[in-house]
């Protein structure tokens, strides 16, 4: 119906109205917009859940209890003093060793799993030196979307249009990668020179660190060699999930359930602590927010949107190119980028049929905008809600403001750079 339309979008703009200004915790926003578009007649109650990307929060799920497992073992807290040592535990030498390992682990696995994995080592360092912990997560945020961006199964949108252009990891690996680690070496330079002041601790601290022995920190072994095994084997499951013809999803699940039952068969109560210890907020602010979005794709506005940009070009390769990398990256930051590439992908293919005989620069600059663009607000990507989730819980807040007043600049370089690379490797 006409009022529908309207209706949607009203809701979605009040709602994330709300989450900007941080009055009220934003899960209880995204869940009430939600049931707001249920009672309003937008969305049914089926279709409202047929929207949530369970992939996405089984992922989730599953990686949050391997991690919490690992993390009893006292693995990170080896980490943590063996990466400081390695830098001398310089702070600013950490800070940019800590992303640049993100970034790779990013485009590896993908970028939720590494923050999982970096986050807890993250703290236990800052904990040591006794420094900000601020720049070292918002580093980590920028890098694990600049890492997931080089590889296909780095992040969602690759995942998709991989899948739906048969274009493969190596294709990938050799459109993408450099860029990627161009930008992440400008990014965490601009970083480093914004928070240099906050980046120092005493030399007595340092040398603290120094003497400190990293393999007194493993409280059990043999816990140890079992979640390593499980790590492993998950990690093996993500590389081939396409060849296994699984997705991401089941890969994460059956590690955790694995791992479960390798070390905790029967122990009820570290059964219940690891399933408590889930970032159960993160996890309902995702299903809330998935719901929000549906309803603006089953009413057409994400596709009127999308198509009424791509008649501005009137079929100009270079003119379209550069607006799906531009309007995929600013809309990104705003609004889940997996519905909005999966309108892309059609209107994309059916560029063929106006003209444009060579697509590739097109499915580059929607991953690029798509994926860089999620670094623009603390809402834009899975691992920036996991992030703040995470450190929230330890008492250090990031609010949605103080991120996008660092990180939204540094997305619209990195989008003004993808230009410059698109149009000269391409256009």
């Amino acid at each position: 119906m006409d009022y529908q339309t309207p209706l949607a979008a009203g809701i979605f703009i009040l709602a994330y109205a709300f989450i900007i200004s941080e009055k009220i915790h934003r899960t209880i926003i995204a869940l009430l917009g939600a049931a707001l578009m249920i009672w309003s007649g937008i969305l049914t109650q089926e279709s409202a859940i047929s929207h949530i990307d369970w992939n996405t929060l089984w992922l989730l799920i599953g990686m949050m209890i391997i991690v919490n497992i690992t993390r009893e073992t006292g693995l990170f807290k080896f980490l943590a003093i063996w990466a400081a040592k390695k830098v001398r535990a310089n702070p600013t030498a950490l800070l940019f060793a800590l992303s640049g390992i993100t970034m790779v682990c990013s485009g590896l696995l993908d970028n939720v799993t590494t923050v999982l994995l970096t986050v807890p080592l993250t703290f236990s360092m800052a904990s040591q030196l006794q420094v900000d912990v601020k720049p070292f997560l918002i580093s980590q945020i920028l890098a694990s979307n600049i890492g997931g961006t080089a590889t296909l199964i780095g992040d969602p949108p690759n995942i998709m249009i991989g899948s739906a252009t048969g274009l493969s990891f190596v294709n990938f690996i050799t459109n993408l990668a450099g860029i990627c680690l161009f930008i992440f070496i400008v990014t965490d330079l601009i970083l480093i020179l914004l928070y240099h002041k906050g980046l120092k601790t005493t030399p007595e601290r340092q040398h603290h660190v120094m003497c400190m022995e990293e393999k007194d920190q493993i409280q059990d072994w043999n816990l140890l060699y079992k979640c390593l095994f499980v790590l492993a084997l998950t990690v093996v499951m993500f590389v081939l999930h396409s060849t296994l013809k699984i997705e991401s999803a089941t890969a994460a699940i059956t590690g955790a359930g694995l791992l479960l039952l390798l070390a905790c068969h029967r122990n009820e109560p570290m059964i219940s602590r690891m399933l408590s210890s889930v970032e159960w907020l993160a996890i309902f602010f995702f299903a809330g927010l998935f719901v929000l979005v549906g309803a603006l794709v089953d009413t057409g506005i994400i596709s009127m949107l999308a198509q009424k940009a791509m008649e501005i070009t009137s079929g100009n390769e270079t003119a379209t190119a550069m607006l799906i990398l531009w309007m995929s990256a600013i809309c990104s930051a705003f609004v889940d980028n997996i519905p909005f590439v999966a309108t892309l992908i059609p209107l994309i293919k059916d560029m063929g049929n106006m003209g444009i005989t060579n697509l590739n620069p097109l499915w580059w600059s929607l991953s690029l905008g798509a994926c860089l663009g999620g670094n623009g607000t603390l809402i834009g990507a899975s691992a920036n809600v996991l992030v703040a989730s995470m450190a929230t819980k330890r008492g250090v807040i990031i609010t949605f403001l103080q991120f996008m007043k660092i990180a939204f600049p540094l997305m619209l370089l990195s989008i003004l750079i993808s230009s410059g690379y698109i149009y000269l490797r391409y256009l």
